[in-house]
């Protein structure tokens, strides 16, 4: 048995069980980590309040109208789209940025440490965000019309979560990379294509659900190309050792 187990490590692993495993602590370690220190990092509602109804002032000031209000009158049209749109709110960032690693990691496995390197990066930056910039979410103003899309408590993510790191958005920095780096690790033209469209559909997702704003999304997005153009250019240099070559 053993020994069978040791053979599927060398067909199918790229670099055997041991690495497997040390992948999987470093980033379920940094996971949890990441969601304990953001559930600790502002809790001061007024505060967050005050920023939630500032961009919302500036949005309306600049475009003359609330952009996340269209999109969740677009979703309440539909149950399935509404739906749809939860369930992605939820899956968009554990579920499918995790399947995601796991794809590269065991089938394009020279592109894995620039993946998970930019994740990482993205959502560390994000934190700071948060720290800064504790922000309330639309759902949060029913008063303004905006109807929470999604169950925000109970279970394990409710009691990790800051409800009021809304700015930037992560679920629109990590959809980014995800469609960028996985378009161009993808071999067929319908794969790319679904695949840059993925960060669209997040985007409209997040903000029909009343869970960021659309200046959230733009942040997130930002922080998104950032992270990539860091890392990139990192790697290519060569500077030191990527982070991934050390671990």
């Amino acid at each position: 048995m053993r020994a069978a187990v040791a053979t599927v490590g060398r067909q199918v692993l790229p670099r055997g069980w041991t690495d497997l495993l040390r992948q999987s602590v470093i980033w379920f370690g940094f996971y949890f980590g990441y969601m304990a220190v953001r559930s600790l990092t502002d809790r001061n509602p007024g505060k967050a309040v005050v920023n939630g109804i500032h961009i919302m002032s500036f949005e309306q000031r600049t475009m003359h109208h609330l952009f996340e209000q269209t999109a969740q009158r677009i979703a309440d049209s539909s149950h399935l789209l509404l739906t749809a749109a939860a369930w992605t709110y939820w899956n968009s960032e554990f579920t499918v940025v995790g399947l995601a690693l796991l794809w590269v990691y065991l089938r394009r496995h020279e592109a894995f440490a620039r993946f998970r390197n930019t994740i990482m990066l993205a959502n560390v930056i994000g934190l700071i965000g948060y720290v800064t910039v504790p922000t309330a979410p639309p759902w949060m103003f029913p008063a303004l019309g905006f109807v929470d899309g999604v169950n925000h408590s109970g279970g394990l993510v409710g009691s990790l979560a800051n409800p009021y790191a809304a700015m930037p958005s992560l679920h629109a920095a990590d959809s980014l990379i995800v469609g960028v780096l996985l378009a161009a690790l993808t071999r067929n033209r319908v794969g790319k294509a679904l695949w840059l469209l993925w960060p669209v559909w997040v985007w409209f997702c997040v903000m029909a659900t009343a869970n960021h704003y659309l200046l959230d999304v733009l942040a997130g997005a930002a922080l998104g190309l950032l992270s990539l153009a860091v890392v990139t250019r990192l790697s290519r240099r060569g500077r030191g050792a990527p982070i991934a070559n050390l671990l």
